[in-house]
């Protein structure tokens, strides 16, 4: 993609995220300034979700009146519906907003009308509780209306599936930002991903066909898959929020849901025995593991076995332990690029875990480069990040900044 397109896309998605965060404005009074991601993330996954479904809001309502009877009619609503989900409610947004007086009871029995894939994906946000507060507040038909207005519109005719996952990384960074958290710990700049990809399929031939297998082990709402490829990754993450995000994308993306996974990824590993051909990831850095901690020796106990053999970091940052990880999963032949700050290139004294670490990605010379970025590119980092590549049995990556 050409730099200026790249930009032209960046400004259309902020945007269009200043629209939707703009819904905070009938927030005001009764929820603060930080609580109000509690409302938009949900509330903009659950319009997505309607306005793709809606070009074939007739064809599901026909099919669920032949099939709602039947023990089993999954296949029949999700064909009709040409997505892996649907909703068989009556209602729409432009319906809701037809009848103010019964807008909990009615909003209730839309979100009561999608598909278990769905509900999980929204009993992730805990959804309920939030509608409760708007309820109570008066504010339930007012945010219904903003998200639809014509400016809430998030169908994939006009917002492509990647856009919209940049639309929900800056909602995401604006949510973090009202709690003062750091910006970077859930969102790396698009160029940035670009840059990761290139240098990951640099040398790989994609013509041949067949399938690809891509991981991330920290998604966050999984740009970083969806630049990699259209169906084929997976992915694990921590945060509910995060995660609800980047379920509904893989499952709008058309792609298996199941390979997006819920947990700790240093003490709740979901991909056991798993290897794969590409990694790419940006984990957090600076953050300590000590509620990994019991998990983490234990595994490093295995030995070979484990993940984490080489050694152990010291208890106030973790990220070389995501990078033992990625190691443990690659394909003989796998690539993996990774983002992490300076401190893994010389934090330790001779012979401690972190320096055994490094040598044990020396001595099988799996580091192929390592890119020094300028620290400004994440906006709340004034460091520099380094950018790694290196190859089990020829290739993975170590060092750059935490997020996606």
């Amino acid at each position: 993609m050409a730099d200026e397109k790249i930009s032209e896309v960046g400004i259309n998605i902020a945007e269009k995220a200043t629209v939707i965060w703009n819904v905070a404005d009938v927030l005001r009074g009764p929820f603060k300034p930080h609580e109000y991601g509690l409302v938009i993330l949900p509330m903009t996954v659950v319009k997505r979700f309607h306005d793709c479904l809606l070009p074939t809001y007739d064809k599901v309502q026909d099919t669920y009146a032949k099939v709602k009877n039947l023990a089993v009619n999954n296949t029949f609503l999700t064909k009709a519906s040409g997505y892996q989900f649907y909703n068989t409610s009556k209602f729409t947004f432009e319906k809701l907003l037809g009848d103010a007086d019964n807008i909990e009871e009615n909003f209730r029995d839309y979100l009561n009308g999608f598909s278990d894939n769905v509900q999980d994906v929204l009993a992730k946000f805990d959804f309920e509780t939030i509608i409760r507060r708007m309820v109570e507040s008066n504010t339930l038909y007012l945010v219904i209306k903003e998200f639809g207005s014509e400016k809430g519109y998030l169908g994939p005719d006009k917002i492509s599936a990647v856009d919209c996952g940049y639309i929900f990384e800056d909602l995401v960074r604006r949510f973090s930002e009202s709690f003062g958290e750091e910006a970077g710990a859930h969102f790396t700049s698009r160029d940035i991903i670009y840059m990761m990809t290139d240098l990951l399929l640099s040398d790989a031939d994609l013509s041949k066909g067949g399938s690809v297998t891509v991981y991330d082990m920290a998604m966050g709402t999984s740009q970083m898959l969806g630049c990699m490829e259209e169906r084929i990754h997976h992915g694990q993450e921590f945060n509910p929020s995060t995660y609800a995000i980047a379920k509904a994308d893989m499952m709008i993306r058309g792609g298996n849901p199941n390979d997006m996974r819920f947990g700790d990824t240093l003490s709740e590993d979901q991909f056991e025995d798993y290897t794969f051909q590409y990694i790419i990831s940006n984990p957090p850095f600076g953050i300590d593991w000590k509620r990994e901690k019991t998990a983490v020796e234990k595994e490093h106990k295995k030995g070979e076995q484990g993940r984490f053999a080489p050694g152990l970091p010291k208890i106030s940052d973790g990220q070389q332990l995501f990078v033992l990880n990625g190691l443990k999963k690659l394909a003989d032949d796998g690539k993996m690029a990774i983002i992490q700050n300076g401190s893994p290139l010389f934090s330790g004294d001779a012979e401690s875990g972190s320096s055994e670490i490094r040598r044990y990605i020396i001595e099988n010379d799996w580091l192929d480069a390592i890119v020094q970025l300028h620290g400004y590119v994440y906006e709340y980092r004034h460091q520099h990040l380094y950018l790694g590549s290196e190859q089990e049995q020829a290739c993975l990556e170590a060092g750059e900044s935490p997020a996606d």
